[in-house]
């Protein structure tokens, strides 16, 4: 089929790269957002925007807010679905827990009930989930959406398809294409190095866009090769599901016999009993965290078996300090807070696993590194981009002169991926700030108003991009840099009036959260203005007089855009 090697490496790059190539794009862009989650989620809701906090007293804050967790209408039916009998009037208790982070001003706490007579060992369980002000133990509104530990964060592994998973298969499996696209990329690219150094913007769109394609998927190669593996062994229990279905009984074996060897029940004792003091839990297991040169704040605490003599108490060591995801539990019995065990150090296998899901999560606090990871998933985005880019360009006057529509398909989903997703974002903004804070099921609105511009876009690339039939530059790429533009500085100017935290406040406080988002949003404003002009300066170059006069569907000798072809790119 082909010649050589490299041929087929770049048959392989090309095709693989533009059927999954979309749904990358999303990854990445949303990945990189996703960076920056709890910064946005301050952005969005204004009443969060104030100092992180440690995890606050359980007795006095925290116990009182997990016993206003009850069950929702929602949760009962969940839990419906889920048993095999009626269900009592009052889900028994199990589990109460808090999460928290050194970027997260709010408090994630939420509450376990069982499923009486469940269907699946693996479904005994239903949650109640909500955010609570740990300055005063106030619960938050449940109908607001957290833009970016909620909306964003979830897309770029999930896609928001829930249904069976797809949406993580999909994107596993474009995972799985993103890395044979790298090998393939690094095989058929002869002179990495210099393609590092090589970027020449005034030449035309064909030459200009291979060049970034190759300097951007270059210099951030390990960067790329390293989240697209690390995404895929943190869902590998989800893609190879053996632990849950062949080795179930091996599995539950395993469980009764480590709640033997480590003295943590595996199952309530049917008695009931009152709570000790879990702030004097806290304040011994921080004692023995400095004790181990390892002082530090409480990112999670769970109490199992709540009100039963089997309770247990885990405390849970922020990692912020290291890359490793790691916690250095401590346990208590419920009753007596008398400490059971400390979590012993990870064997070797698990270490390794640990390391690798830090390391794709960024926990730790580290400024700098934020900054690069961010970096490095744009760096993917325009790569990608312009990876479509030099598709377009490369068939677009073959494809016009042989009647065909490839090029114009291609174009119109690489518009609505590339620009249509930037607007769809910055419109979600725009909308964030815009809808009454008293609307019901606001956080649903938010989200109805992503997809329907995101839908508003796709339907508008794939009307402007007409002229790509005709070998010219589709408009629609320039009136969507027009329109990121407008959003963005109407989101800016938005959060300004509607919270009164303008720029020039937020930076003198240093408050960086909205500070940070604002200065992002000017900067894509001005980034996407400077597009649509350069973009609108070639299409008038490429188009010479008299051209504008052809109708779009006329039989006419294509006009082209100075692209020439380029054999030594290895392209197909």
């Amino acid at each position: 089929m082909f010649s050589t090697f490299r041929q087929s490496m770049a048959w392989l790059h090309t095709w693989l790269g533009l059927v999954l190539g979309f749904v990358l794009m999303a990854v990445f862009f949303f990945g990189s957002l996703s960076v920056y989650d709890r910064e946005i989620d301050r952005w969005a809701l204004p009443a969060t925007r104030f100092e992180p906090q440690p995890m606050p007293s359980f007795d006095r804050l925290l116990e009182p807010a997990f016993r206003r967790l009850q069950p929702t209408a929602l949760t009962m039916e969940e839990a419906r679905s889920r048993s095999t009998g009626a269900l009592p009037a009052t889900l028994p208790l199990h589990e109460w827990g808090a999460y928290t982070t050194h970027r997260d001003p709010v408090l994630t706490v939420w509450s376990g009930f069982e499923v009486p007579n469940p269907k699946n060992a693996h479904d005994d369980h239903v949650y109640v989930v909500g955010t609570v002000d740990p300055r005063t133990g106030q619960a938050l509104p449940d109908d607001r959406l957290k833009l970016g530990s909620q909306f964003f964060y979830p897309m770029h592994y999930s896609l928001h398809l829930h249904w069976k998973d797809l949406g993580a298969w999909i994107v596993g499996l474009a995972a799985m294409v993103m890395l044979a696209a790298l090998v393939s990329g690094v095989v058929m690219h002869r002179r990495l190095f210099r393609e590092l150094f090589t970027f020449r913007p005034r030449k035309h769109t064909q030459r200009s866009a291979l060049d970034l394609h190759n300097l951007t998927g270059v210099v951030a190669l390990p960067f790329h090769f390293m989240f697209a593996l690390s995404g895929l062994i943190i869902f590998a229990a989800m893609y190879f599901p053996i632990g849950s279905t062949l080795l179930q009984p091996l599995h539950d074996a395993h469980a009764k016999a480590e709640a033997a060897r480590t003295g943590l029940p595996d199952e309530a004792a049917g008695i009931p009993a009152p709570l000790a003091s879990v702030d004097a839990m806290v304040a011994e297991a921080q004692r023995r965290w400095a004790a181990r040169g390892m002082a530090g704040e409480v990112g999670m605490l769970t109490v199992h078996h709540v009100g039963d003599a089997n309770a247990t108490v885990s405390v849970y060591r922020a990692g912020t300090d290291r890359v490793t995801l790691t916690g250095e539990g401590i346990h208590f019995k419920g009753p007596t807070g008398e400490v059971i065990r400390e979590d012993e150090p990870p064997a070797m296998v698990d270490g390794i696993n640990n390391f690798i899901t830090g390391l794709h999560l960024q926990h730790f606090r580290h400024w700098l590194l934020r900054v690069l990871y961010f970096a490095g998933g744009l760096a993917g985005c325009v790569c990608i981009a312009t990876g479509f880019v030099f598709f377009v360009e490369k068939r677009k006057k073959q494809h016009a002169a042989k009647g065909q529509a490839g090029s114009r398909v291609v174009d119109a989903l690489a518009v609505t991926t590339v620009t249509g997703m930037l607007a769809a974002t910055a419109a979600v903004l725009v909308a964030n700030r815009l809808l009454p804070e008293a609307l019901p099921a606001r956080g649903d609105w938010e989200e109805g108003l992503f997809w329907a511009a995101w839908a508003l876009a796709f339907c508008h690339a794939w009307w402007r991009t007409a002229p790509v039939r005709q070998a010219r530059i589709a408009p629609a790429w320039a009136e969507q840099c027009v329109a990121i533009a407008v959003l963005a500085v109407a989101a800016v100017l938005l959060n300004a009036l509607t919270t009164g935290d303008h720029l020039v406040k937020t930076l003198a406080e240093g408050y960086w959260p909205v500070a940070g988002v604002d200065l992002v949003l000017l900067a894509t404003a001005a980034l996407a203005a400077g597009a649509a002009r350069h973009l609108r300066r070639r299409a008038r170059a490429a188009v010479p007089a008299g051209a504008e006069a052809v109708p779009a569907g006329a039989e006419a000798v294509p006009v082209g855009t100075g692209a020439t072809p380029m054999p030594e790119a290895g392209h197909a």
